[in-house]
């Protein structure tokens, strides 16, 4: 893992087309805003997690459906 230390208004360049900025601090709690190309997703951790958990219940779910009518066409 990379640490930075950044100041309020400071910012961090991650390739050619995403810039992280320091917003504002309050306390223990950061503001930081986020420069991207619209085509590229940005989550908090907690809610791409949950996405891929659901993404991965719908394949899953597809899965075993298909499997199901495979079974109900070959009898």
């Amino acid at each position: 893992m990379l640490v930075l230390t950044r100041k309020l208004q400071e910012a961090i360049k991650i390739g050619e087309d995403i810039e992280l900025t320091v917003l504002s601090i309050d306390g223990e709690q950061v503001k930081i805003g986020i420069s991207a190309p619209k085509h590229i997703e940005i989550h908090r951790k907690e809610v791409f997690l949950s996405i891929q958990q659901e993404n991965s219940k719908a394949a899953s779910t597809s899965l075993n459906t298909f499997q199901t009518l495979k079974k109900l066409k070959n009898s």
